[in-house]
């Protein structure tokens, strides 16, 4: 995983420098910036895979990559569509570069990963992203109006474009073809075809090699492991192929989180690492917290605050890490999902939470790894996991008791202790410990009246509804780092606390 940074339509290294130093943080292990016939593209390096030989942007016969993700089949693709190429390196990126020489833009179809990407190839340019927005990126327009500028954050961007715009998950782009939808989560959802009892093999068969796929790296990986369940089955199923598998948990003292994730690696044996913060801590990183999660939404800000502990804990020991994101989203996790009352109405919002989560949750995932040059995967957005857990019936997921996960909790029923298969379902936010105590603090420090102006404000300048008091304190945090209101339009919003 790395930053990636470009100007298309004219050479501009030193606008192209100044953006890939702005997002340093998510490639430590080196950087390169480079002309290309039509720009200049830039790239920060977080070296997974052929650590010596994957540097970028890569150069092929006049055309140019820069890549930021993991490819788990490229493998399988070298096989099959290029047989005689001779590789240079070992890394997907070089696979990448020479599919699209091949195959065209059709080739992004073909990719199972988490990826976003630019390629420069006889004067034209291809952007693309992978389905669910797993990675990021953006782009714009240069103030002049001309140059096409894009970026894997926001920050990157600013100054530098008229107006920011999130480049849409599952599309691709080419600067002569347009723009182009190559995946529809609906699309890729077929009826489950058997009994409540005949899907879970199928569901512990398809979850096990989205973990399996995701241990592929030439580093130490790690699992974030809050003792809830989804966590617990990722851990469970990574240490099925990982010795000394690391596992790491954060909380203040006392959460919930610590013990269940004691009690997780000790019934495991993961190598396990915590860190106990407390209020004071919470404070003082939210700055920075904010200014990496890019964000000013109360739910994701509160669950940001113990990520951001725990990618710092957990990039002092490994530098890939799989976490539980998802699992909330594909198999009725939330406790507001039981108000649904009819399977329908719950398959269309799980829909809607699930094709949200670009900017909501994995953006979170994304920005509090990277803050510390850690990599996040997510087994449970695997496109074939999304898309089993999207064709069972959802009645099966919540069960008549409306039991959150009611599946899932039954699938892993042997794997797991039932003190942890049982557990109630608990934000990381209020697992950790960190839920309602910056919360207070937004409420004490702002009026009614402070915030019903700013609130109206928003809404006639932006169409933005600001939440409340708390969703304020986060902004003008916020908006000291930067003068313009540039973040409203690509800001996403959690369904609920």
């Amino acid at each position: 995983m790395c930053g990636i940074a470009g100007v298309f339509q004219e050479p501009a290294s030193q606008t192209v420098e100044k953006m890939i130093k702005t997002i340093s943080h998510r490639g430590p292990d080196g950087h390169g910036v480079m002309q290309v016939p039509n720009g200049t593209f830039g790239h920060t390096r977080l070296a997974i895979l052929d650590l010596e030989g994957g540097h970028q942007p890569m150069e092929y016969q006049g055309t140019v990559i820069v890549f930021n993700g993991e490819i788990y089949n490229y493998r399988e693709l070298k096989r099959k569509y290029l047989p005689d190429l001779r590789v240079k390196t070992h890394s997907d990126t070089e696979v990448l570069l020479h599919l699209y020489r091949r195959l065209g833009p059709k080739f992004v179809k073909l990719l199972d990963g988490m990826f976003s990407f630019a390629i420069e190839h006889k004067g034209e340019i291809f952007l693309a992203r992978d389905p669910l927005g797993i990675k990021p990126l953006y782009y714009g327009r240069g103030n002049d109006g001309k140059k096409f500028l894009f970026a894997s954050e926001i920050k990157a961007l600013v100054g530098h474009v008229e107006r920011i715009k999130e480049f849409p998950a599952g599309h691709w782009y080419h600067s002569r073809l347009g723009w182009r939808k190559y995946y529809r989560l609906e699309e890729t959802i077929r009826p489950f075809d058997g009994s409540e009892l005949d899907a879970i093999p199928e569901i512990k068969s398809t979850l096990r090699s989205a973990v399996y796929k995701r241990l592929l790296a030439d580093v130490p990986v790690g699992v974030s492991l809050s003792g809830g369940l989804d966590s617990s089955i990722v851990t469970a199923l990574a240490r099925e192929e990982a010795e000394n598998l690391h596992s790491f948990a954060v909380g203040v003292e006392g959460s919930p989180d610590l013990e269940a994730a004691r009690q997780m690696s000790s019934y495991l044996e993961t190598v396990h690492h915590e860190y106990v913060y407390d209020t004071r801590e919470m404070i003082e990183a939210l700055p920075d917290v904010l200014y990496y999660l890019e964000s000013f939404d109360p739910a994701l800000v509160r669950s940001a605050i113990p990520n951001y502990f725990l990618a710092k804990l957990a990039s002092e020991h490994v530098k890939v890490i799989l976490t539980g994101e998802g699992a909330d989203e594909v198999y009725a996790g939330y406790d507001y999902l039981a108000r649904y009352e009819t399977p329908d109405e719950l398959q269309d919002e799980m829909l809607h939470i699930t094709n949200a989560l670009h900017n909501t949750n994995l953006q979170r995932a994304d920005r509090m790894s990277m803050a510390f040059g850690l990599e996040a995967r997510v087994p449970f957005l695997d496109v074939k996991s999304v898309s089993l857990a999207m064709g069972i019936p959802a009645a099966w997921k919540l069960h008549h008791e409306r039991v959150p996960k009611a599946l899932l909790r039954q699938s892993f029923a042997n794997e797991l202790p039932q003190e942890i298969v049982n557990r109630p379902k608990v934000k990381f936010s209020k697992g950790a410990g960190s839920s309602e105590l910056i919360a207070q603090e937004a409420v004490e420090k702002i009026t009614d009246e402070e915030f019903t102006l700013e609130r109206d404000r928003l809404k006639k300048d932006w169409n933005y509804n600001l939440q409340n008091k708390e969703a304020l304190y986060y902004y003008r945090i916020l908006r000291e780092f930067y003068d313009d209101e540039w973040i409203l339009p690509t800001m996403g919003n959690s369904r609920s606390l």
